[in-house]
């Protein structure tokens, strides 16, 4: 198979870059029913310039790209040695062309590999089928939606929705809660994959096989259509909305599968999947490897999510340059716009835990860090920066407040919202918590003007402190320096809204 390298390099550059077209459907639905000129809405547009404009570059839609899982079903005889390889070596070509971010962390010693290989990096599954050709479905699925992953044991008392019995009733509240504690970090809206039953590792396996499925489609079995239905339904009503801003739309799917059990135990898993539904499929010819056909493409040009590339402005924006001040800090409030331009500093676990000990290798009084761990590339002796949205700011809490207190930071960019220790930080020391759009690496990636430099190299690519001049870097205040929080609001309205879901059995 002298092409099948190649095939399999193509479709981790397209499913990376290029929104499937049941997803961009799903998309555009929850753009015309949200609620005009709110937050939520505002998300969806910058989401939809992303879609865009990672489609016409062939760049990452978001910069973390997961861990690549492949899905193989292969004629008897295929040679699966050599096709494991192969597709290891295309996945160390996209991390090389900046199509991946290297992703692949030594669990022991944090050692990134810088070319997404190591032990379980890839995930390749093969399976035999009676068919003379090859199918290989990709999934990237990153790391903030992967965290909110969840599994349920039943019977189970779930707060807010009182016991969950081993009935289809006691999963449709597994999977209500499933949304519930999700809230932003997940970068909804998002959808999920659900397996009820098999054991705890088969029932997360089969959860996030049912991500394959098409947001379009509708389950062979009545019952579990039903419950499908049902879950977009009220999960639309809980009022978490695009990327926890509160709103009309917190899902775009919800497929569910269902396995044998042990009469001892009954699982439901829950595969939460973001907004950036990168999953693709091809059919290959088995004897050349070539691609002969895209199992996730309409027949028809799949078509542009906006016709503009730019957010409109409002006039209402409150622009900032860095270092920034406490005055300024003190006169944002919870849902202003901010429009940052200067210098800001990414940052994420390895920096955060490293800065609790040491000193910064610059100046942070009066700055802003940014969480975000981004795909970046070296031509010559100059880096570019590929994809460079946030990553999810609540791994951060344990550091995030004595960061501020220590260095004085101004201004902490990132998704999700963090907890009470960072809010009572912001407000002690005159610091505000902005929240970009998840999986926005393209649109955000525009924003930057020129890398500064880099340090700690040594950590990897994603989790280095990258220094970025940035202009007009668009975001939404959502915790403010006088104890305000969006996140605790929307999540304390959504647990009322989910308790009046707790007993509806039909």
């Amino acid at each position: 198979m002298k092409h099948f390298k190649q095939s399999i390099y193509n479709l981790i550059v397209d499913t990376s870059s290029n929104l499937p077209p049941d997803v961009r459907r799903a998309l555009n639905r929850a753009m015309n029913v949200e609620i005009p000129a709110t937050q939520s809405a505002l998300a969806l547009q910058t989401i939809a310039i992303n879609v865009d404009m990672a489609a016409d570059g062939a760049v990452p839609i978001c910069q973390d790209t997961g861990m690549p899982t492949f899905e193989i079903r292969v004629p008897m005889g295929a040679n699966e040695i050599l096709m494991k390889r192969e597709i290891q070596e295309a996945v160390e070509q996209a991390t090389k062309d900046g199509k991946l971010r290297p992703n692949a962390v030594d669990s022991l010693t944090g050692k990134n590999s810088g070319n997404n290989l190591g032990p379980g990096a890839p995930v390749v599954h093969f399976e035999q089928w009676e068919r003379d050709d090859i199918e290989v479905r990709l999934l990237l699925k990153g790391g903030g939606c992967e965290n909110k992953n969840i599994q349920y044991s039943l019977p189970a008392e779930l707060p807010n929705l009182g016991r969950a019995d081993r009935t289809l009733e006691g999963v449709r509240k597994c999977i209500m809660h499933a949304v519930y504690q999700a809230q932003g970090q997940g970068c909804s809206v998002g959808a999920l994959g659900v397996a009820i039953g098999g054991d705890r590792t088969s029932g997360y396996s089969f959860a996030k096989h049912q991500l394959f499925r098409s947001l379009d489609d509708v389950n062979p079995n009545p019952e579990l259509a039903a419950l499908e239905r049902r879950i977009m339904e009220d999960a639309n009503k809980l009022g978490i909305g695009t990327m926890g801003f509160g709103g009309s739309q917190t899902l775009i799917g919800c497929k569910i599968g269902a396995l044998h059990r042990l009469p001892a135990s009954f699982f439901v898993s829950v595969a939460y999947n973001c907004w950036a539904f990168r999953r693709q499929g091809v059919e290959l010819d088995a004897k050349t490897g070539t691609i002969t056909r895209w199992l996730y493409k309409d027949e028809v040009p799949v078509s542009r999510m906006t016709e503009d590339e730019s957010l409109p402005l409002t006039g209402r924006e409150v622009r900032l340059t860095t270092p920034i001040s406490v005055e300024q800090i003190r006169s944002l409030k919870v849902g202003d716009v901010v429009l940052l331009s200067g210098i800001v500093h990414t940052g994420r676990d390895a920096l955060h835990h490293h800065l609790l000990s040491h000193d910064s290798p610059v100046e942070l009084s009066g700055g802003v860090i940014y969480h975000c761990g981004p795909v970046a590339l070296k031509q010559g002796n100059e880096w570019m920066i590929n994809a460079a949205g946030p990553t999810t700011s609540i791994r951060e809490e344990p550091y995030q407040g004595d960061i501020i207190r220590k260095f004085g930071v101004r201004a902490v960019i990132g998704k999700g919202g963090m907890g009470a220790k960072t809010l009572a930080a912001l407000k002690e020391c005159g610091a505000v918590y902005l929240n970009a759009i998840g999986g926005a690496a393209q649109y955000y990636t525009k924003c930057i003007e020129k890398v500064e430099g880099v340090d700690f190299l040594d950590f990897g690519i994603p989790e280095a402190m990258w220094h970025l001049r940035v202009k007009d870097f668009a975001a939404v205040v959502t915790m403010d320096a006088h104890g305000k929080s969006l996140h605790a609001d929307v999540e304390k309205a959504s647990a009322a809204k989910l308790a009046e879901f707790a007993d509806l059995a039909s």
